[in-house]
């Protein structure tokens, strides 16, 4: 799409285009926006002086990462910050770049529920629910096959049974085949999309069977205290599983493989597209100019990718000047140089911090009110052996509930504070920021707040970031 404005103001962006390979998709008229994007860098007449590059979350059209983009970058431009840059830097010019790519959303699919509900017109549905998969696991004939047995188990599962059943069971191992989904062992801060050890569909149906049994109470509970009281049942990944209820279980281990290969496509993108795209705008700016990368929930292990590359691939030109990464759907332990719940291993992005590909500060955002972090992403990661250290800090965890952790004095905790806070942020630090009393808002949906992130104190924040080495 050509460069678009923010309805209502005069911010605007450029929202560049992949594919699920990573690979930029061409504009309607056959261009690539990129293209323009770098001439404008590279002139002269209109130098300018920094670039902020973003990663939507689970957005799975254009019209969401437009609706999601308008919001954040609308709020960044009202900042009273933008004054404060434009004073600190003379000649401060700014262009602001989003990145979609094809995501599904992250816990508010619809699944079937049990008893044949399908819809009115139940093929249709059904079609429909194995496009959706396909689109996120892996999609081939043997693998749509696959999910259909599954789905149809699912739609007709009255939630009874303690195994998976012969035909669901080797539906899952077709399907496991097809997807390359994990086999071996387990590094809680590896690889996004493989750190969790290997795939179990057996394992991953018991377990959601056991925490839907134990959990249901409780989660009800917390939906009460956060929302009030409501007929509608709970749904979302609840405990173990992807449902509030016994129905419909069959379907659990498909979400979490639809969940794991999304996680990695957010890593792979980032490694090819997202980060070739850096080294282009690097290449073509002048010296000077200043990059500022942004990530929301699973944007966050895109923008990790776009900073580290490929550990075997071309570096960036120069490191960035900051990153932020809000509500991040990546491991806790995905900086740390050696990972405490499983010593000896490190976490996959440490390069970042060992090879200081970040020239200012990494800000990161926490909230208990981001459900699909804080319970979400434990129970679609984890299949077994989860446990919690003595101080609270889990092997499986999201940066949006923990922070990043395990990186020893460079790292630190506050609490995000008011637009006129000075925090005092120092290049080459990790800065956890608590920001439950405004990251609080619920969609309606079962991740919660997860995605009430366009407020002034967030943009503050990610403005402190930016101007964090500015006299």
């Amino acid at each position: 799409m050509p460069l678009r404005t923010v309805p209502g103001s005069d911010a605007q962006y450029d929202l560049i285009c992949f594919d699920a390979d990573g690979v930029e998709r061409a504009e309607s008229d056959g261009s690539m926006l990129s293209e323009s994007v770098v001439t404008r860098l590279a002139s002269m007449e209109a130098p300018i002086t920094d670039v902020f590059f973003c990663s939507h979350g689970w957005q799975g059209d254009v019209p969401a990462a437009i609706e999601q983009y308008d919001k954040w970058v609308g709020v960044m431009a009202k900042s009273a910050d933008v004054a404060v840059a434009r004073a600190k830097r003379p000649g401060f010019s700014s262009i602001v770049i989003g990145v979609h790519w094809p995501s599904l959303p992250f816990g508010d699919e619809g699944v079937p529920d049990g008893g044949g509900v399908l819809g009115d017109d139940e093929d249709k549905a059904l079609e429909a629910q194995v496009a959706q998969f396909a689109a996120s696991i892996v999609d081939t004939p043997t693998a749509r096959d696959a999910i259909r047995i599954i789905l149809r188990a699912a739609a007709r599962d009255d939630g009874e049974r303690e195994t998976l059943p012969d035909n669901v069971r080797d539906a899952y191992e077709e399907l496991a085949r097809e997807a390359d989904l994990p086999r071996g062992g387990s590094n809680p801060g590896g690889a996004p999309g493989e750190e969790q050890g290997e795939w179990d569909a057996d394992a991953i149906y018991a377990e959601a069977r056991a925490s839907a049994t134990t959990n249901a109470a409780s989660d009800a509970e917390a939906i009460t205290a956060l929302h009030g009281p409501s007929d509608a049942p709970v749904s979302g990944v609840l405990g173990g599983g992807f449902f509030g209820t016994l129905k419909g279980l069959l379907v659990a281990p498909l979400q979490q493989a639809s969940f794991w290969k999304m996680k990695e496509r957010a890593r792979t993108i980032g490694e090819g597209g997202a980060h070739a795209l850096l080294i282009r705008l690097q290449h073509a700016a002048p010296s000077t100019t200043r990059f500022h990368l942004m990530g929301h929930s699973f944007g966050c292990i895109v923008m990790s990718a776009t900073v580290a590359g490929a550990a075997d691939g071309p570096p960036l030109v120069r490191p960035v000047d900051s990153l932020f990464l809000v509500q991040g759907a990546l491991s806790l332990w995905s900086y740390s140089p050696d990972i405490p719940v499983a010593p000896g291993s490190v976490g996959y992005f440490n390069r970042t911090l060992a090879k200081g590909f970040v020239n200012g500060p990494i800000v990161t955002t926490q909230s208990r009110f981001d459900r699909a972090v804080g319970m979400l992403y434990p129970t679609a990661v984890r299949v077994k052996s989860q446990f919690v250290l003595g101080d609270e800090l889990p092997k499986y965890g999201g940066v949006g509930t923990f922070g990043i952790q395990g990186i020893g004095a460079v790292g630190e905790n506050l609490t995000m504070a008011a637009v006129d806070h000075e925090y005092g942020f120092h290049a080459g630090h990790v800065y956890n920021l608590e920001s439950s009393d405004v990251i609080k808002t619920s969609s309606g949906l079962a991740s919660g707040a997860h995605s009430d992130i366009a407020h002034p104190e967030v943009a503050h924040a990610m403005w402190q970031a930016v101007l964090a080495d500015i006299k």
